[in-house]
């Protein structure tokens, strides 16, 4: 009896105890459910599955990397001993297929002062490339390759306006030659202003936090849905690596500049055709504006009655018209001359705010190309 009665008292306890080891472990569980916000099945997938927003960059990488190339540069150089002609490599960067007649836009200075360059493609084939066009003062440039239709995938292009401040930016380049690299960050500012290779400003630039290193110029800046953004130019960084800033050539510029190039060669400038003051010039005689120094024959602001600058008999000179105003946009100097104008189009019309001795003249006046 003593010892049945020590069995049934102990099976009890056992009982209690492995019941308190299931409700600590059921405890445990619910904690480690609650801290990470899942679910016993979504617990289960997080570490075999990839996050969504994973899914989509991984897939936006398998489709647009196909159209991101490695550039690679040289130029001729005699050697010292033999006096034969080489090959010296000079540099490298990326770029990325823009039709498939095999134009390949990059950065002018990922080509500048190179005697030849070779571009390959995703699948590891290299074909020699000739240039088609250049702009220095927008640091774009056009290649071309005699490539089978079947390897050129074109990279899909965005509008300007579709681009804001914190959406994600991804960069897809060869920094320091590691090909088809891709890294990440968001739209950090935009209208920011860089120097292009030709010491020209280059305005309303995308400013990026995604990593650029060397190598990278001249690849594409996408969003998220792997839309062509910008043409990654240029990093801000004491050292010469990445310091967290990075600049993108911005995408209008692209789509509007790149069929210039394809078409002519170079960008084809509207132009009032007129030779103009320095800007110190101007602001040493009290001028506010632009002066005309002379007017090209035969155009158009000819025609409208521009009058320019001129020396009278009696020695004296006569100042000519100031632009004061292009369509209500103030213009200041020449530099924001060209600008203004710049964001018109050969063919269009434009009315002029002149400054004429003290009064003021409205001319209509059509835009020509650049001579």
């Amino acid at each position: 009896m003593e010892t049945q009665s020590r069995t049934w008292i102990s099976q009890p306890i056992l009982v209690l105890c492995v019941l308190a080891l299931l409700v600590v472990q059921l405890g445990q569980t619910l904690m480690w459910m609650l801290g990470t916000g899942g679910s016993p099945s979504r617990l289960m997938s997080a570490g075999t599955s990839l996050a969504t927003d994973e899914q989509a960059t991984i897939r936006m990488f398998s489709e647009v990397s196909p159209s991101v190339v490695h550039i690679t540069t040289s130029t001729l150089g005699r050697d010292r001993f033999t006096m034969n002609m080489l090959e010296v490599p000079s540099g490298t960067g990326s770029g990325f297929v823009w039709d498939h007649f095999g134009h390949v836009v990059t950065n002018f200075h990922v080509i500048e002062n190179a005697d030849t360059a070779n571009v390959a493609l995703e699948d590891g084939s290299v074909w020699q490339a000739s240039l088609v066009g250049a702009a220095p003062e927008k640091d774009l440039a056009v290649l071309k390759v005699n490539a089978p239709r079947e390897l050129l995938k074109p990279m899909q292009v965005s509008a300007l306006s579709d681009i804001q401040v914190g959406q994600l930016a991804f960069a897809i380049g060869n920094p320091f030659g590691l090909d088809q690299t891709l890294t990440s960050g968001l739209v950090s500012a935009l209208g920011r202003e860089i120097e292009a290779p030709n010491g020209r400003k280059i305005r309303d630039v995308i400013q990026t936090d995604a990593a650029i290193n060397p190598g990278n110029s001249g690849g594409p800046l996408l969003d998220r849905s792997g839309r062509l953004i910008g043409v990654t130019t240029a990093i801000y960084s004491p050292s010469g690596t990445y310091a967290g800033i990075g600049f993108a050539i911005p995408v209008d510029h692209v789509r509007r500049f790149v069929p210039e190039l394809i078409a002519h060669g170079k960008i084809i400038r509207p132009s009032l055709r007129i030779n103009v003051a320095p800007h110190a010039l101007s602001r040493r005689w009290g001028l506010r504006g632009v002066l005309v120094l002379s007017i090209e024959r035969g155009s158009a602001v000819e025609a409208a009655g521009m009058i320019p600058t001129r020396r009278e008999r009696n020695g004296q000179i006569r100042l000519g018209d100031v632009i004061q105003q292009v369509n209500g946009q103030l213009t200041s100097s020449p530099e924001e001359l060209s600008e203004v104008l710049e964001k018109h189009k050969v063919g269009e019309t434009v009315e002029l705010l002149l400054l004429r001795g003290n009064s003021t003249v409205r001319i209509s006046v059509r835009l020509q190309a650049s001579s």
